[in-house]
């Protein structure tokens, strides 16, 4: 009997053990999750200049504030969907001021700048970018012509870009900047990606699913044709943070 109701103590203790530990593991695990976000390499390079707060209850995540540019909203999202315990996102994130309209000279602006800006064989820093009627300019300096070459023809493959005038200048850097060892978050790869992938034309209507593990992307999904196939594993594998590329996804 007393043995009896020993074990029936020690049950009721571990129960109400586990009731203590259930909300108090919750409630870590959310502190991580907000700690994670506003850590994460595209919050503190791309999003420094946002008003952006995090709040995480169970798993859910509220984002609320303002930003500067309507794909800021996206890249906050991709990047906190990405960290490890997060259930949904509710995107509450508004734009400041009024945003440029869809496919004018200013809207294109913005996306040639976010495409290059993604991409480490190029640099957006070094790079002017206007844009009249359709015909984008390129203006700067480049470290040799490869990244001039490809610096127009990322510009080349966005949507809305009609022409690219290229008239930047070859100027080879005495030190140049190596961005391979960067250290940079899977969350905070995984959603460059999938930028990456959504503004050039060629990857936009891609059905792909990304996702990083010690920055190796693994791609799965369905792409038209072998040369869609080859270039998402390209302009993936020029991604900031990405160390490597597993294509798996499926020619139709």
């Amino acid at each position: 009997m007393k043995m009896l109701n020993y074990l029936s103590k020690m049950m009721v203790a571990a129960l109400a053990l586990l009731v203590i530990s259930v909300p108090v593991f919750a409630a870590n695990t959310d502190s991580r999750i907000e700690s994670s976000a506003r850590q994460s390499y595209v919050f503190k390079t791309y999003l420094q200049g946002d008003d952006i707060k995090v709040q995480s209850k169970d798993g859910a995540v509220t984002l609320t504030g303002m930003v500067n540019e309507d794909s800021h909203k996206s890249l906050a999202q991709d990047t906190v969907n990405g960290l490890p315990g997060v259930k949904s996102v509710d995107n509450r994130l508004e734009v400041k001021g009024t945003p440029p309209s869809a496919n004018s000279d200013a809207w294109l602006v913005t996306k040639v700048k976010t495409t290059l800006l993604f991409h480490r064989s190029v640099s957006t820093a070094k790079t002017e970018v206007d844009v009249k009627d359709g015909i984008v300019t390129l203006r700067g300096t480049a470290d040799n012509q490869a990244q001039k070459d490809l610096t127009t023809e990322y510009a080349k493959d966005v949507e809305g870009v009609k022409e690219v005038n290229n008239e930047m200048t070859v100027k080879k850097s005495l030190k140049s900047k190596r961005t391979a060892g960067e250290k940079i978050d899977d969350a905070s790869v995984t959603a460059q990606v999938k930028m990456t992938l959504l503004y050039h034309r060629s990857t936009s209507a891609l059905n792909t699913k990304v996702e990083t593990k010690r920055g190796v992307v693994t791609l799965t999904g369905k792409a038209n044709s072998v040369a869609e196939f080859n270039l998402a594993s390209k302009l993936v594998n020029d991604v900031r943070g990405v160390k490597s590329v597993k294509n798996l996804m499926s020619v139709e």
